[in-house]
């Protein structure tokens, strides 16, 4: 159940830090308010999830989630670039969390 809610806790970083963007330094509400409903959700979820994971796997793991997914929205939504050695890194950090979470031991 903890690799869920660091899943979930990840996902909800996405959401989050799509909506600050989009928030424009919290002056727009409509996304003002998901960004900080957002970031209650998902430290609640990280918090869950560190109850039974190593804290160091669980906060890489939930800061990679949420950097792959904002990066993936900057790329898609916000038509930011895609050069070949950014998504050499981009494989890079998948990588990472793929490595964190087979070495974890849980």
């Amino acid at each position: 159940m903890s690799w869920i809610f660091l899943l979930i806790a990840g996902g909800l970083e996405v959401v989050w830090s799509t909506c600050l963007k989009l928030s424009h330094g919290f002056t727009v509400l409509k996304f003002t308010v998901p960004t900080i409903i957002g970031m209650v959700l998902s430290f609640l979820c990280l918090s869950q999830a560190t109850k039974a994971l190593p804290l160091g796997t669980a906060y890489a793991i939930w800061t990679g989630i949420g950097a792959l997914g904002a990066v993936i929205v900057g790329i898609v939504l916000f038509k930011e670039s895609v050069s070949p050695v950014r998504l050499l890194f981009v494989g890079l950090l998948l990588v990472g969390i793929i490595g964190l979470k087979a070495t974890s031991g849980e």
